[in-house]
């Protein structure tokens, strides 16, 4: 079977997406399982320049950086073209690939995730003065 790539969109102003990669597991909990479209795992920022981002993810933050890939990659959407013949009840689906976006960077974490625990948050109960009993 033959599929066909098309690009609707020329070079220069095809979309560029980006790949976020990190070293180990994003669990989800099982109440969520059913809805994983549009889930937002975290947050991710560019602080100060180009190349450094954080992403935090509850009270863990991350530091990464901005690698260019070696290979480019296509971020491409299938699209079923339909081809009915004129008087016939005979139909064939024809399938082609539309380039939606470009990939040429990924944003890598190599760290482990660093606390974002306050020390200036006391559990309740507790005074500035220090610990009181009774």
């Amino acid at each position: 079977m033959q599929i066909q790539v098309k690009c609707s969109c020329s070079a220069e102003s095809c979309p560029e997406w980006a790949i976020v990669e990190l070293q180990g597991v994003v669990e989800v909990q099982p109440s969520l399982q059913d809805r994983l479209q549009n889930l937002v795992i975290g947050e991710l920022c560019r602080p100060s320049s180009q190349e450094n981002y954080t992403f935090t993810v509850g009270y863990h933050e991350l530091t990464g950086s901005k690698v260019t890939l070696k290979k480019p990659l296509l971020v491409l959407k299938k699209v079923k073209l339909m081809d009915v013949d004129q008087g016939s009840e005979n139909s064939s689906v024809e399938v082609a690939l539309d380039v939606i976006g470009i990939i040429r960077r990924k944003i890598l974490f190599k760290t482990r995730p660093r606390a974002l625990i306050s020390s200036n948050i006391q559990p309740e109960g507790s005074s500035r003065g220090g610990n009181r009993l009774g």
